[in-house]
C-alpha cells in the first residue's frame, strides 16, 4: 500500500521492483497481496494494456487510522494508553517524538 500511495498508482511490476530494493520477494507474492488488497477494497484496478494499474481507494491517513483503531480495540480493549506506555517503556520513541507527543497532548487540553 505504501508504494501505491507514494506513487498515486502502480502496477504489480512497479511495486515488485520497489520492494526488491529492500528485500528479496517473489513477483507472484506481490501480485497475490495486491489482489487481496483489491478484494478487501483498499485498491482499485484498471486494465491498461496487458497489465493492471492499481490505485488506492482511500487516503493513507484514513486507512492507517482505521487499522490502528482496530488494533487498539482488539489488543488493548479500546484504550490507547497501554499502547503508548508500551512504546515509551520499550524506548520505541525518540526524545524528539516524545516532545512532539507532549506538545500534542497539551494542545488537546
Amino acid at each position: 500500500m505504501k508504494r501505491v500511495w507514494s506513487r498515486g498508482h502502480a502496477t504489480v511490476r512497479d511495486v515488485y521492483e520497489a520492494m526488491l530494493e529492500e528485500r528479496k520477494i517473489a513477483y507472484t507474492t506481490v501480485m497475490t497481496m495486491m489482489n487481496v488488497l483489491e478484494k478487501k477494497g483498499h485498491l482499485r484496478k484498471k486494465a491498461v494494456g496487458r497489465s493492471f494499474l492499481y490505485r488506492p481507494t482511500r487516503p493513507q491517513r484514513q486507512v492507517v487510522g482505521s487499522m490502528v483503531r482496530d488494533f487498539v480495540q482488539r489488543v488493548f480493549g479500546g484504550s490507547a494508553a497501554p499502547l503508548l506506555a508500551l512504546l515509551v517503556d520499550e524506548e520505541r520513541l525518540t526524545l524528539e517524538e516524545l516532545d512532539a507527543l507532549a506538545r500534542r497532548v497539551k494542545e488537546r487540553r
